[in-house]
């Protein structure tokens, strides 16, 4: 039986927008790094290959497209790139996986951040970049470009597929410059010799001389290669235009099917959006995305998130799947859907720290019983973790 591998998305309070409001939630300790930390340790209790970490350049939002007057949500949140080199000298094996938003940052400056993490992490970090999609009222806080404001339908006319098709194209340049500025310094282009007074060998350093229509970089990096070499390269993904994305940049993407059939045909969009991009070395990894609420109780996650839905005023929606029921029952559906060819899962906590450990105290053993989940951690790098080897450096010569 073919291992699962599984990741927990953490953000706010849950991914339930009245999480803050459950009485297990701990909204007073949000901005703490306390709140963080334990969550980080919940989740290498039950040996996670990694955990994600949302970010944003807006105040959350109900809506889609900008931000809302609502004061009954969670509004504020910290940096997720910074979250994540707290969590590292409090972790030693879960992989730490930030998000960052492509649109509006400077690739120079991502890099560094997850080289840096990767260095401080002993080899967990990765990344998740992320294009700023429908919210374009977060030009406004940079200054440097001015984006049409339309509502979401206009997406799916021609000029707004055309708009986000750009975006994406700017992501995949962003993502290749991160990429090439990881590999500006050969592994052993520092000596550190005190007694000849050289500490750097200069040839080993190199230009990446990237010309694109949004970025000139020279580089190289500030920050020697990092220890995995190449961090993880995540991305979420719905549509063909992002299984692109994803196969030329990334190692994991996470899709979000809402059943069996609906895993097997999206799958099958991702190897065919690799061949159109002649993906060169290993496949993507695919692991689907599920918000869950659990509780050992036959029926009572169904009615907690009842109870928080009328707190919220409406149903729970999402991009992913809605999961509410036992561990049990999430381990029979986890199961069934990996058949169809799924590597793992990334799981959407509806409520921290609740459901969180329902997924480490509870999903995690069964799986362990049903020899589905590792019962400890066989490797000390995220890309060891999902069988990813150590990549050679583009520019190194023979």
């Amino acid at each position: 039986m073919t291992g699962l591998h599984l990741a927990a998305a953490l953000t706010d309070a849950g991914w339930h927008p009245a999480a803050w409001r459950d009485p297990a939630a701990l909204p007073g300790e949000l901005f703490t790094a306390g709140y963080w930390t334990d969550l980080a340790a919940e989740a290498e209790r039950g040996l996670l290959d990694f955990l994600t970490i949302e970010d944003s350049l807006g105040l959350q939002s109900s809506g889609p497209t900008a931000p809302d007057d609502r004061t009954d949500q969670v509004r504020g949140r910290l940096d997720a790139v910074l979250v994540a080199a707290r969590l590292a000298p409090a972790t030693a094996r879960i992989g730490l996986v930030p998000t960052t938003i492509t649109t509006h940052t400077e690739p120079f400056h991502v890099s560094t951040g997850i080289a840096s993490l990767d260095y401080a992490s002993q080899g967990r970090a990765g990344w998740r970049p992320q294009v700023a999609g429908a919210r374009l009222s977060d030009a406004a806080h940079f200054g440097r470009r001015t984006f049409p404001e339309f509502d979401l339908p206009w997406f799916a006319t021609p000029d707004g597929k055309a708009f986000s098709a750009e975006l994406f194209g700017e992501a995949a340049d962003f993502v290749e410059v991160v990429r090439r500025l990881w590999d500006s310094w050969e592994d052993d282009a520092e000596i550190r010799d005190a007694a000849t007074g050289r500490f750097l060998d200069r040839d080993k350093l190199h230009y990446i001389d990237f010309e694109g229509a949004r970025f000139s970089v020279r580089g190289p990096s500030i920050t020697p290669r990092p220890p995995q070499g190449q961090p993880l390269v995540t991305a979420l993904a719905h549509d063909v235009g992002p299984y692109e994305f994803a196969a030329r940049g990334a190692d994991v993407v996470y899709i979000t099917p809402h059943s069996r059939p609906d895993a097997v045909t999206i799958i099958a969009q991702v190897r065919e959006a690799e061949r159109t991009v002649d993906r060169p070395g290993d496949p993507l990894k695919v692991f689907a995305d599920l918000v869950v609420l659990l509780d050992e109780e036959p029926g009572a996650a169904l009615a907690r998130k009842a109870r928080l839905d009328g707190l919220d005023g409406a149903a729970l929606t999402s991009d992913a799947e809605i999961f509410a029921g036992t561990p049990g029952e999430l381990a029979d559906l986890l199961l069934d859907w990996r058949d169809a060819g799924l590597d793992g899962f990334r799981l959407r906590p509806a409520v921290l720290p609740l459901d969180l450990a329902a997924i480490t105290r509870g999903l995690v053993p069964i799986l362990q019983n049903r020899g589905a989940f590792r019962t400890r951690y066989d490797t000390a790098t995220l890309r060891g973790h999902l069988g990813l080897s150590r990549p050679a450096n583009r520019y190194a010569t023979a």
